[in-house]
């Protein structure tokens, strides 16, 4: 083969270094009509490399059989190599060895230029070629980049076609070839583009490493897709964490794209109760996305569309960022909120009492978890990562001032989202954070224990979404109307409960004011049940013989939450009593007679049908006593 110093070399890295600038550089700006023109002018350069090594090979009495991709494949394991590639084959760090090697990177260019220009079956077996070459030798730092790139480009190319776990024997045959070469080996590898470069333009040992760590990081970034698709997503929970992490130790990234990954993540870890790690996503999300500079303002918008568009994607990408905190705040409440209510929902003090006294266990039990994690952050951001996560806990609240702290956080997020996502442009997302601007509310009332002010607490829940509930065009936005009809709903129907609950405190009788507010919660609570049931019915207004399996629960929940508020009603004038008692007996018995007409759905509701079969037995001697007692007084 020619020598490093020869002219026929140098013009053979001269091609490469071409091939290379057209496929990376020049592609760019290639017309739509011709998309792949500079990536077709690469290929051919790589032929004819190609053609040219095979010549030196030939010229030297050195040609050797480095196989065909052929008919073999079927009959090797999942990714196409024997089983032990450290210690089987010949010497990979041979004249020979290297030999091989050049041209097995060839192929693997020309695999890759194939798949790029949606030519998948060529490029498929460009790089099964390639692998075949190296496998007749050992692997060593001479191979050792290039046998982790084909691999990893493989994966990328079956994961593609759906084809997840030959996707998946690919990357980790590449992971565990990295870790055996570190663990054996260790020293800076080759990389392949210094394969075709003149002895003095050899990287240096800093840049081969970079490089190298940069193919493991795509291998460990495409596991993590792949893991996720097979459905492991603790795995892949840990390999995009260990990602980013390295994505941020090598300074190879994106800063708005490596946040939004972060938080992305951060939701993986609040769902399992792991708030550590999720603040920590969240945190290192916020500080490194303010890498990615200022939002440009409205005047620099007006003036340049690359400004327009840059304003566009920062203000969008931190209110998503934004968005995922709302929901490490809220999960964090509402977490809390389970562990400590007792058997009908309210605050569980012994339970608090005892939490609070394992406190300091659970402070140490943090620290010790922090140590053990894998913190993101480099010398610049670690201090600003840690700051931000001194914020707000991660410790679940035990108390009204602790669970303040924490809907504070949230309820300034809330605040950054909507300046994005606004009602005009973004309807569902404005009003899916205006839902957990309620919940955050719902979650802090748990933890109050001056009722009046609980009340106060959902007033405001009612106050920000009766009106977007009212003005919502019910054509566009069904669904969402019906979500918000039935939480308004409740909330009405939790704000009767406190009223009735406070005025038996003060009181031993009603006052005319009380019952006054008392009927008028209670009405207000049935208005958006019975509008929520409204809006099952068809276009003649007839209610559903048989109720969808997503509408199903909520629609039975519906009419037994609406026969007991009939039955509340606070009402002095018997045909009144009469006529809400009947509405009762009405919706109660309409649960009891669905559930036998549909037994499957008797498990959806079995609460509240035990209760609707007890009042279906219960209301009609109530009715009779009232009919006699009228009968009496006529």
């Amino acid at each position: 083969m020619a020598s490093l110093g020869s002219d026929e070399w140098k013009a053979i890295c001269d091609k490469f270094t071409n091939a290379q600038n057209l496929t990376e550089v020049e592609s760019r700006n290639d017309p739509e009509n011709d998309p792949f023109r500079s990536k077709y002018k690469a290929r051919d350069l790589l032929r004819e490399i190609y053609c040219s090594l095979k010549s030196f090979e030939a010229g030297d009495g050195e040609e050797e059989s480095v196989g065909e991709a052929g008919d073999q494949r079927a009959a090797e394991p999942v990714d196409g190599q024997r089983e032990d590639l450290f210690g089987q084959g010949l010497n990979g760090d041979s004249p020979a060895g290297l030999r091989a090697a050049k041209l097995a990177a060839v192929d693997y260019y020309l695999g890759v230029n194939h798949v790029d220009t949606e030519e998948l079956s060529a490029g498929q077996e460009h790089l099964m070629n390639c692998m075949k070459m190296l496998e007749r030798y050992r692997v060593s730092s001479q191979n050792v980049s290039l046998f982790i790139h084909v691999r990893n480009q493989l994966g990328i190319l079956w994961a593609g076609r759906a084809e997840t776990e030959t996707a998946q024997g690919f990357l980790e045959t590449a992971e565990s070839i990295y870790q055996r070469y570190m663990k054996e080996d260790g020293s800076p590898p080759t990389d392949m583009t210094e394969y075709f470069t003149t002895e003095e333009k050899l990287l240096t040992h800093q840049e081969r490493t970079k490089r190298f760590e940069l193919a493991y990081t795509h291998t460990m970034y495409y596991l993590a897709q792949v893991y996720k698709n097979l459905g492991q997503t603790e795995h892949a929970a840990t390999y995009c964490h260990s990602t980013l992490q390295r994505q941020l130790r090598l300074n190879q990234f994106s800063p708005m794209e490596w946040a939004l990954n972060a938080a992305t993540l951060s939701q993986y870890y609040i769902t399992k109760g792991r708030y550590m790690e999720g603040r920590h996503c969240l945190s290192a999300a916020t500080v490194i996305s303010g890498l990615a500079g200022d939002v440009p303002s409205e005047a620099a918008a007006q003036e340049s569309e690359a400004e327009s568009d840059r304003r566009e994607h920062l203000r969008q990408k931190r209110a998503e960022i934004a968005r995922c905190w709302i929901k490490y705040c809220l999960n964090l409440l509402q977490d809390a909120k389970k562990v400590l209510e007792d058997n009908i929902g309210e605050l569980d003090t012994d339970r608090q009492e005892e939490l609070k006294r394992a406190r300091g266990l659970q402070e140490e039990e943090e620290e010790k978890g922090r140590k053990s994690a894998l913190l993101f952050g480099s010398e610049d951001t670690f201090d600003l990562i840690a700051s931000l996560e001194e914020k707000v806990s991660c410790l679940l609240p035990l108390d009204f001032t602790e669970a303040r702290a924490v809907f504070l956080v949230g309820q300034n997020y809330v605040t950054q989202a909507k300046e994005y996502f606004q009602m005009d442009g973004y309807v569902t997302d404005n009003i899916e954070i205006l839902q957990d601007h309620s919940a955050l509310f719902r979650a802090l009332a748990f933890f109050e224990e001056d009722m009046e002010r609980r009340c106060k607490m959902h007033k405001r829940r009612v106050d920000m979404l009766e009106p977007v509930c009212n003005e919502l065009n019910t054509q566009y936005y069904l669904m969402i109307r019906r979500q918000l009809m039935f939480e308004l709903a409740e909330t009405y129907n939790e704000m009767m409960d406190l009223k009735l609950t406070l005025a038996n405190r003060q009181a031993e009788s009603l006052d005319n004011h009380t019952v006054k507010k008392f009927n008028h919660l209670c009405s207000a609570s049935a208005k958006f049940f019975q509008m929520f049931l409204d809006s099952l019915c068809n276009p003649e207004g007839k209610f559903p013989e048989h109720l969808e399996e997503e509408v199903l629960r909520p629609a039975l929940v519906a009419r037994f939450r609406v026969a007991r508020l009939y039955s509340r009603l606070i009402c002095s004038l018997p045909p009144v009593q009469l006529d809400n008692l009947n509405k009762s007996l009405e919706n109660y018995k309409y649960v009891v007679q669905y559930c036998e007409a549909h037994p499957e759905a008797a498990a959806a509701v079995e609460t509240e049908l035990e209760l609707s079969k007890e009042m279906v037995g219960l209301l009609p001697l109530k009715i009779n006593r009232l009919k006699v007692r009228m009968a009496a007084n006529n």
